[in-house]
């Protein structure tokens, strides 16, 4: 099954489609980060030690780092396949970019 659309015509843009749990996990992750970040703003209205927002923020960052990590483990197992086995190479280089920008 082709989980990933490329441009639609009404609006131009490119869509994954991914599994319920896939996208409740990502949610999860991601509202914990915003708690971590409310959580680094909150530190530094209270002064906190500089030492303790920076690994705050680290926990953060890696917190980010992961999430990206299931989206494109998501993206390369069936976006990437799928494109590539209808013939569409040039989502590889797409995928170079993308993993360069994250880097």
């Amino acid at each position: 099954m082709d989980t990933c659309k490329k441009a639609d015509a009404t609006c131009g843009c490119k869509k994954t489609m991914r599994p319920e749990e896939l996208k409740r996990s990502i949610a999860g992750r991601l509202a914990r980060i915003e708690g971590q970040v409310r959580g680094v703003k909150r530190m530094i209205e209270e002064d906190a030690y500089c030492d303790d927002v920076m690994a705050q923020i680290a926990a953060a960052r890696g917190a980010l780092a992961k999430a990206s990590i299931v989206v494109l483990e998501h993206h390369m197992k069936h976006c990437l396949i799928d494109r590539v086995r209808a013939g569409d190479d040039a989502i590889v280089d797409e995928l170079i970019d993308s993993i360069a920008r994250n880097l």
